[in-house]
């Protein structure tokens, strides 16, 4: 990760808690800690943070917390290429008068683009896929209750969702913060909490994770691979990573970023 991206992170980040640890932005950036203390050190220096003992705290934090985790707008610009095609592997798996939850993240947002034309029932969490959804398609879009996190482009609610309960769907589309033998990683308790509820309401939780996200990591793992139908990512798949998911049963698609085709691996 570019400095500058890197310092767009840490400053998110310190907006988002009422302290950033190093060991987080060490997670968050996928950095060392030397590094995390050199950025840290020089945004103090120019006043855009207040370095703190064992990381750092934002100058004037907002009265709403925010979450742990890289902006969706510094997310968005990093294998856009990947992201896409992957995207459009999980749209086609999508029929028309179908139930599908999409959850909010930089990858599942790509499948808008090749959900245009058809006629679904989505529910998303996502504030951005809700908006484009319903200016640019004529599916059905349902949005859950809760507070609109606007680094991550999230809607969420402590409290749960009375309407997530009730929404059945036949498929799951998902992205994460990391992706290994223990499972799905998120980076935030709040984004956990909201995906658990999520999850047990389809059939299918499918996971769109370009071959980076193999090497991401978080102390919070969502659920194991035993509850991953199947993942789609592109073809920087180390073996080892296609070994562990061969191993636990799920299922495979690797999609070439440069001519969107892809392969299935049972």
């Amino acid at each position: 990760m570019h400095e500058t991206e890197r310092h767009r992170v840490i400053l998110a980040a310190v907006q988002a808690r009422p302290l950033a640890t190093v060991a987080e932005l060490v997670d968050i950036t996928g950095t060392s800690e030397a590094t995390i203390r050199r950025d840290i050190a020089a945004l103090h220096v120019e006043g855009r943070l207040r370095r703190v003992r064992g990381g750092a705290e934002a100058i004037n934090p907002p009265e709403q917390g925010g979450l742990m985790g890289r902006p969706f707008s510094v997310n968005e610009t990093i294998n856009i290429a990947q992201k896409r095609a992957i995207a459009r592997a999980a749209a086609d798996l999508c029929k028309d008068g179908e139930p599908i939850i999409i959850n909010g993240g930089t990858t599942t947002y790509q499948m808008v683009h090749y959900l245009t034309g058809r006629r679904l029932s989505v529910f998303t969490n996502s504030f951005g896929i809700a908006e484009f959804l319903i200016h640019n398609s004529r599916n059905s879009v349902v949005i859950p209750g809760g507070t609109i996190y606007r680094e991550q482009n999230v809607i969420l609610s402590p409290f749960g969702g009375v309407v997530a309960s009730h929404f059945y769907a036949k498929r799951m589309f998902i992205g994460c913060q990391g992706l290994g033998a223990h499972g799905l990683m998120e980076a935030d308790p709040m984004v956990v909490q909201s995906e658990l509820a999520l999850i047990n309401q389809a059939e299918e939780l499918i996971v769109l994770a370009d071959s980076s996200k193999f090497s991401g990591r978080s102390s919070l793992i969502l659920c194991g691979l035993d509850r991953i139908h199947s993942v789609i990512t592109d073809n920087g798949i180390r073996d080892e990573d296609r070994a562990m998911l061969e191993k636990a049963g799920v299922m495979l698609t690797v999609v070439e970023a440069a001519e969107q085709k892809s392969q299935s691996v049972a």
